[in-house]
C-alpha cells in the first residue's frame, strides 16, 4: 500500500506546541505538508509574540527538512484566527487541512464549578473550533478540497466526574462535525472527529 502523502498541502494545527497537536504537526510535516503550528505557549490572551512551544515544533520540522511557521493566535479570537489563516495563504497560497486540537481544562464537580470556568472551556474547545473552521471554510470550498479534524473525547461520549464543561464542549464538537460533514461533501471537504486517550501537558 502506498504511503499516505500530503505533498503540496498546507495544514493548520491548533494546540500544536505539545502533546497530541505536536504529534499531528510532526506527522503531517513528515508526510510532506507545510504546517502552521499554532499554540499560545501557556498564555490565554494570545499576546507575547511567537510562543516558544510552537516555535520549538517549527524548528524541529525545519530541521527535518520540512516547512512550517509558528502562530500564537488564540483560537477564541476570531480576528487573530483570520490573521493566522491569511498568513498561511500569503506564505503558501492555500489551506487544505485543519486540525482543531486546542484545548484547556478547568476540572471541578458541577457543584463547585463557576459559570466562568464552564464558559471558558466551551469557548476554547467549541467556539475555538468554530472560529478556525469558519476562517478556512470558504477557502476550502473555493479550491474544492478540505480535510478538517476535531479532537473530541471519551469525556463527552461517556462522561467523566468533574468534567461537565469539558464533556459538554467535546460532545458539541461531534454535533458540529456531523453537520459540517454533510454541508462540506459537495465541495470535497471531509470533516471527522478523533477521540484519543493520552497523557499530555493539558492533562497534567
Amino acid at each position: 500500500m502506498a504511503e499516505l502523502r500530503f505533498d503540496g498541502r498546507v495544514a493548520v494545527v491548533t494546540g500544536a506546541g505539545g502533546g497530541l497537536g505536536r504529534q499531528h504537526a510532526l506527522a503531517l510535516a513528515a508526510r510532506g505538508a507545510k504546517v502552521v503550528v499554532n499554540d499560545l505557549g501557556g498564555t490565554l490572551d494570545g499576546s507575547g509574540g511567537t510562543p516558544k512551544a510552537a516555535q520549538a515544533v517549527v524548528d524541529q520540522i525545519r530541521a527535518a527538512g520540512g516547512e512550517a511557521i509558528a502562530s500564537g493566535a488564540s483560537v477564541t479570537d476570531a480576528v487573530a484566527v483570520q490573521a493566522m489563516v491569511d498568513e498561511a495563504i500569503k506564505t503558501w497560497g492555500r489551506v487544505d487541512i485543519l486540525v482543531n486540537n486546542a484545548g484547556i481544562l478547568r476540572d471541578k464537580s458541577f457543584t463547585k464549578m463557576t459559570l466562568d470556568d464552564f464558559r471558558l472551556v466551551v469557548e476554547v474547545h467549541l467556539m475555538g473550533a468554530v472560529n478556525c473552521t469558519k476562517a478556512v471554510w470558504e477557502v476550502m470550498r473555493a479550491q474544492n478540497y478540505g480535510r478538517i479534524v476535531m479532537t473530541t473525547s471519551s469525556s463527552g461520549l461517556y462522561g467523566n466526574f468533574g468534567q461537565s464543561n469539558y464533556g459538554a464542549a467535546k460532545m458539541a464538537l461531534v454535533g458540529l462535525m456531523q453537520t459540517l460533514s454533510i454541508e462540506g461533501a459537495k465541495n470535497n471537504i471531509r470533516v471527522n472527529c478523533l477521540a484519543p486517550t493520552a497523557a499530555t501537558r493539558m492533562t497534567e
